[in-house]
């Protein structure tokens, strides 16, 4: 016996009704047109694989996890809007799970932290609440160039023996600068804090868990402020992104702990110059693919 199914339909003087046709499996899948999708499709695994592998960068060197996010997400056909909300919102859980590990694998300089906490907090959340009239882009290129020098800096100070100290000044100032470019221009935290305290001396492995822990609450409060000016959406964007954060979290804190000084030395200053001239690039106008 064939099962069937009732079905609408309009009848020639417009009317509608209802009649039988025989149940087969296209007639139970949903229309092109309904643009359906299940919680857990494909592209949700690529979320959860960018997610990681920016943690992975941002966790083990400081940095990078919204340009490398966001460079995949662009990749892979997501829109520019849709990636900068979702990736600032991600970042709240995966730098939570970043500070968690950097504290266990004894990576955190508690006075570092708690010099930087506060300026972080109020330099993100007066950013994120001026950008709507600010135009975050017209200052990139130059923090790209800032950065690219920094970068350079980090390289040379790799090979010779500069010896390390603690930096103890001019904390609050860049904290404020650092959470307020970050939430003005996309990001930047990382980048900013991390290199120019490596560049000053300051010890590589609490310098990268010390800046990756604060920027928990620098996330917090720029999401915070981004939520109750614009709202928020695309959340199976921000669940892939977060998950695999999440997952390569400890990875990246045991890599911090475990990889000798001077090969992560090169490795940050290589990726900032390669940070830095992407970003400057696409401010000039010079390309759009990248």
């Amino acid at each position: 016996m064939t099962a069937t199914t009732y079905q609408p339909c309009r009848t020639a003087d417009g009317q509608l009704s209802l009649e039988l046709h025989p149940l087969t499996a296209d007639s139970l899948r949903p229309p092109p047109e309904a643009g359906l999708r299940t919680p857990m499709t494909h592209d949700f695994f690529v979320y959860i694989l960018a997610g990681f592998l920016a943690q992975i960068i941002d966790g083990a060197l400081g940095m990078a996890y919204g340009v490398t996010a966001s460079s995949l997400l662009m990749g892979w056909g997501v829109s520019p809007a849709v990636v900068s909300s979702t990736v600032h919102a991600a970042e709240c859980f995966t730098t939570g799970a970043s500070a968690l590990s950097h504290h266990a694998f004894g990576n955190i300089s508690r006075d570092l932290f708690r010099r930087l906490l506060i300026p972080g907090i109020i330099g993100a959340a007066v950013g994120a609440y001026v950008l709507s009239s600010v135009n975050g882009d017209m200052i990139k290129p130059y923090i790209s160039g800032y950065l690219m020098i920094m970068g350079v800096i980090i390289i040379i100070k790799a090979f010779l023996p500069f010896p390390p100290r603690e930096v103890t000044t001019k904390l609050t100032p860049l904290a404020l600068i650092g959470s307020f470019l970050d939430a003005v221009g996309g990001g930047g935290w990382g980048p900013i804090v991390a290199t120019n305290l490596i560049v000053r001396g300051n010890g590589f492995r609490e310098t990268v868990g010390s800046v990756n822990a604060v920027e928990f609450f620098v996330t917090l409060s720029a999401s915070i402020t981004f939520f109750l000016s614009i709202g928020l959406g695309h959340w199976q964007v921000i669940a892939g992104l977060a998950l695999g954060g999440v997952i390569a979290a400890p990875f990246g804190a045991y890599l911090t702990k475990r990889v000798p000084h001077r090969p992560m030395m090169v490795v940050v200053g290589l990726l900032v110059i390669a940070m830095s001239l992407r970003t400057l690039l696409k401010a000039l106008g010079f390309t759009t693919w990248i």
